[in-house]
């Protein structure tokens, strides 16, 4: 079957940042599994990806407008640290979630100065092309439920570990319902 919208796919990848270097690999531990043509994925390896089968190998160069953007300045700025609140220990590359004009958008930490933090919004690969090599490991079509909640559940289940029965929803794993579904009913 050829991968097309709405196609469960599972992929092997290795990411390289524009100068070779190895950012991310999912050959030495869990394949990826996703539903095309929701947007799961940056859209210049969803595009490399369409009419491909299980068993295709090939390399790209995502170029930087359709991997994960510009890097914007604007983005980046100093907050007070008593924004922080009660969290200590403040340090380069912790996330949060941050309340803006554009509603919430997540932020890492780049630098702790004496009296402020500096964050940055964009992606951590924002303004960079991205070098992929990727494996089809397997492609299916998607069944109604995982099409209608936007990603794919794992073989009997949504992808978490049901080793107990749930008896209402699960707040550390949303949208799973506990008896291999998503949502809470």
């Amino acid at each position: 079957m050829k991968i097309t919208k709405h196609s469960a796919v599972t992929i092997h990848y290795r990411l390289k940042d524009q100068d070779g270097q190895l950012i991310e690999s999912s050959f030495e531990a869990e394949p990826m599994v996703y539903l095309h043509g929701t947007e799961g994925l940056i859209p210049g390896l969803e595009t490399e990806l369409e009419g491909k089968v299980a068993g295709d190998k090939f390399d790209t160069n995502i170029p930087t407008e359709f991997a994960y953007g510009e890097y914007h300045e604007g983005l980046k700025q100093e907050v007070p640290l008593e924004a922080f609140g009660d969290i200590e220990d403040i340090v380069p590359g912790m996330r949060f979630i941050a309340e803006t004009e554009m509603g919430q958008r997540p932020v890492q930490v780049t630098e702790v100065k004496d009296t402020v933090v500096v964050v940055d919004g964009n992606h951590p690969l924002a303004g960079q092309a991205l070098n992929f090599s990727v494996e089809v490991m397997d492609v299916r079509e998607a069944t109604a439920e995982e099409v209608a909640h936007g990603h794919v559940h794992a073989a009997g289940g949504c992808g978490h570990d049901h080793a107990h029965e749930h008896e209402q929803c699960d707040t550390e794993k949303p949208g799973c319902d506990g008896n291999g579904g998503c949502g809470c009913h």
